[in-house]
């Protein structure tokens, strides 16, 4: 094979490797953003009846409006069982998921009867609730 045939070769193997990190980052933004779109539908299905996305709008229970990194049993104005009042946490990505997936395990004695035991779902829920702090940990 001819030198410039090698080159012209060894270019179009280097160029894409070398861009992979780029694009990672890039198709990162766009997949986050879908899946906090697909976790917005989530939110509508499964949570709207009960918690509202707009700070002291209260329902059946709290707002979610800036959940990440909020105390939970906190937001004035909502009901809470003693369980969650004295729960201690912290919401951040983790404990939203472990709470989700089975509230009554999460925090035995909690008023909150429903979990997503989808993991997928989950997910998307909790990256649409980061839409909604304000410093979307």
């Amino acid at each position: 094979m001819p030198f410039d045939r090698v080159a012209a070769l060894a270019v179009s193997v280097a160029v894409p490797v070398l861009a992979l990190p780029v694009l990672a980052v890039a198709l990162s933004a766009p997949a986050a953003a879908q899946n906090a779109a697909d976790g917005e539908r989530q939110y509508r299905a499964r949570c709207v009846s009960c918690h509202s996305t707009e700070a002291g709008q209260n329902r059946v229970g709290p707002h979610l409006a800036d959940i990440v990194g909020r105390t939970a049993g906190s937001v004035e104005g909502a009901r809470y069982s003693p369980a969650m009042k004295d729960s201690g946490i912290v919401w951040d990505a983790e404990q939203l998921d472990a709470y989700l997936a089975n509230p009554r395990q999460a925090v035995p004695g909690t008023s909150m009867p429903v979990g997503v035991p989808n993991a997928d779902q989950r997910a998307q829920i909790i990256d649409y609730l980061r839409t909604l702090s304000g410093s979307a940990r």
